[in-house]
């Protein structure tokens, strides 16, 4: 393709600035501060996450060791009743009624460093109990900040796909108006140079590489048939000439 009518030539800048705002919308929702947001939240999240299950771990054996030792207790206590109710009873001769009596002392002394044991398990479970609900507490707020940061996101990626959309129909009504060779030709160039094809060549400069022409790429260029397509000879894109450098 070497040349186009002027005036389609001219519709390309139009349309370069409908593709230029479709790249910014994608470029919008890659970068998006939601997903940076919710990287690090899921982040500490995962970090918090170990401490969760090791408080939940504690906790969980705390209470099956508080289970036993309450269980070892009322053993005891069963067996300090069954021998009291066996002196109640007077039916014992007096050397069963010592050894009975020699039992619930023992059971006594037994019982007492038992329920030590109990209430050092059922201290240590409410300082894990109460490690464990800031943990949680937490770990839910992260969650909570997770959530409000995805629908945030969500929302964000709605408006940008519905703006996406609608600069895509447009897009498509530009195109259809504009040599179909030329816009191959542009589409080509925009897919290889970044998303840029065209650029218009204003004042002897390209603003696609933003670099002034050289005297004789910039005559060549003000000399060539208005329906010639002029490449810059820089960065390969179209060059669409307006104000004092069209022919």
């Amino acid at each position: 393709m070497t040349t186009a009518p002027p005036e389609d030539q001219i519709k390309l800048l139009a349309l370069q600035a409908l593709d230029t705002r479709a790249q910014q919308l994608v470029h919008q929702r890659n970068t998006h501060p939601s997903l940076a947001r919710i990287a690090e939240l899921e982040k500490q999240i995962a970090d918090l996450h170990g401490s969760l299950v090791d408080s939940r771990t504690a906790v969980a054996d705390l209470e099956r060791e508080l289970a036993k030792a309450e269980a070892d207790v009322e053993q005891v206590r069963a067996r300090a009743a069954r021998d009291q109710q066996r002196l109640d009873t007077g039916n014992l001769n007096a050397k069963d009624a010592v050894a009975v009596t020699d039992e619930l002392a023992s059971l006594g002394r037994r019982q007492a460093a038992l329920e030590e044991v109990e209430l050092d398990v059922m201290e240590r479970l409410e300082a894990h109990q109460d490690a464990l609900a800031k943990v949680e507490s937490a770990h839910q707020e992260l969650v909570d900040a997770k959530t409000a940061a995805e629908a945030e996101r969500d929302a964000a990626f709605a408006d940008l796909k519905a703006q996406y959309e609608a600069l895509a129909a447009e897009r498509k009504t530009a195109a259809a108006g504009i040599d179909a060779g030329l816009v191959a030709v542009y589409d080509k160039l925009r897919e290889r140079l970044g998303g840029r094809g065209a650029a218009a060549l204003r004042g002897g400069r390209c603003e696609g590489c933003g670099l002034e022409l050289n005297p004789g790429d910039l005559a060549a260029a003000r000399s060539a048939a208005p329906e010639q397509v002029v490449r810059c000879e820089e960065c390969g894109r179209i060059l669409v000439r307006v104000g004092d450098t069209a022919a």
